[in-house]
C-alpha cells in the first residue's frame, strides 16, 4: 500500500486512532454507582492520530498510519482527519471495530479513561510499504507493535528522525525505547520502565537507550537530557479544563519543531505551550491549537 505524495511529509505519525466519548462529570463514580454527566462530546482521539492533527494544525504536512474500522466511529474519525488536512492514504480500514475510549472529566480537568481495541486490528508486519514514503520525522506511540520496530530500524538507516511517545509501559513502547532518537515519555513510563523511584535517576538510565530523553511531569513541567546537557522546564500556567490529549499535542508539536530544525530549548517551550493550550478546552481533538494561537500565547509569557 504505497502512499501517494504530492509533497514531502514533515511528520509521519504511526499508532493509535481511537474515537473518544467524553463525559463531563462532577466526580468519578464509585463502585456500583450510576451518575449523570453534565455534557458529552464525541471526537477522534489516540496519541498518534492526535499528534498528526496537531502537526497539521501547526501548518505542516503530516500523515497518519493506523487502523480505523468501517463502523460509524471509524468513518467519523477518518473524515475528521481528512478535514484537518492529515494525509490518510496509509490509514487501513477494515471490518474489525474501531478502538474506543470513554473519558470522564472532572471540573478540575482530571480524567479517568477506559480504552478498548480488538487485538485482531493491529497491523501486520509488512502490511504497509514505507519504501516510497518521504518524511523528515516519524512519531511513534507504540500502539502498532508489529509495523513500528521494523520502520524505526529502517528510519535509522535512512537518516530519518524518530520520536517515541511513551505514555505507559507495554510491549510496543518497551521495544521502541532503544530504537528512536527522541524518547519522550511520561513519568509513569520513566519510573516503570527503569525501575527507579527518582525522576532524575530514571532520566539518566533512559539516556542509555536513546540519545535525547524527555520525561514529562504534567503540571510540574519536564526534565530532559541529551548531548547538549540536561535541564528542567516549568509548565505554563493555564486554566485547566481537561488534560486529555495534552501529552499527544506536546509530542506532535515537538515532532513538528524537529522537522523544522528549531533550536532545542525553543522547541521544548513551543511544545509545552501547545500542550498547555490543549488543556483549556474539553476534548483532546477540540483543544489542539493552531500555530498562531501557540505563538500568540508564547508572546504573552515574556
Amino acid at each position: 500500500m504505497p502512499i501517494k505524495q504530492e509533497h514531502p511529509i514533515d511528520v509521519l505519525c504511526v499508532g493509535a486512532g481511537t474515537y473518544d466519548l467524553i463525559y463531563s462529570v462532577d466526580r468519578h463514580p464509585q463502585p456500583d454507582e450510576k451518575i449523570r454527566a453534565n455534557s458529552f462530546i464525541g471526537c477522534g482521539g489516540g496519541p498518534a492520530a492526535n499528534g498528526a492533527v496537531t502537526v497539521a494544525s501547526l501548518g505542516l504536512q503530516t500523515a497518519f498510519v493506523g487502523y480505523l474500522g468501517n463502523d460509524i466511529f471509524g468513518k467519523a474519525h477518518f473524515e475528521e482527519l481528512r478535514k484537518a488536512g492529515v494525509q490518510t492514504d496509509l490509514v487501513v480500514r477494515g471490518d474489525y471495530s474501531s478502538a474506543l475510549s470513554v473519558v470522564m472529566v472532572k471540573p478540575d480537568g482530571s480524567r479517568a479513561l477506559v480504552n478498548y481495541r480488538k487485538p485482531e486490528s493491529f497491523l501486520a508486519d509488512g502490511s504497509i510499504d514505507f519504501s516510497t514514503v518521504d518524511t523528515r520525522v516519524i512519531l511513534f506511540d507504540g500502539h502498532e507493535p508489529h509495523i513500528s520496530p521494523p520502520l524505526a530500524r529502517s528510519a535509522r538507516q535512512r537518516g530519518i528522525i524518530t520520536v517515541l511517545d511513551a505514555g505507559s509501559v507495554h510491549p510496543g513502547t518497551e521495544e521502541l525505547a532503544g530504537l528512536v532518537d527522541y524518547l519522550v515519555c511520561s513519568e509513569t513510563f520513566g519510573l516503570g520502565f527503569t525501575g527507579e523511584t527518582a525522576e532524575v535517576k530514571a532520566l539518566e538510565k533512559l539516556n542509555s537507550y536513546a540519545p535525547n530523553v524527555i520525561i514529562t511531569l504534567g503540571a510540574r513541567g519536564l526534565i530532559w537530557k541529551n548531548a547538549e546537557g540536561s535541564g528542567r522546564m516549568d509548565a505554563y500556567l493555564v486554566k485547566t479544563v481537561d488534560t486529555t490529549g495534552a501529552g499527544d499535542v506536546f509530542h506532535g508539536a515537538l515532532a513538528a519543531c524537529l522537522a523544522q530544525k528549531k533550536e532545542w530549548l525553543a522547541s521544548l517551550g513551543y511544545a509545552s505551550a501547545a500542550g498547555a493550550l490543549c488543556c483549556t478546552k474539553i476534548g483532546a481533538r477540540l483543544g489542539i491549537p493552531t500555530a498562531e494561537e501557540t505563538e500568540s500565547f508564547l508572546a504573552t509569557q515574556g
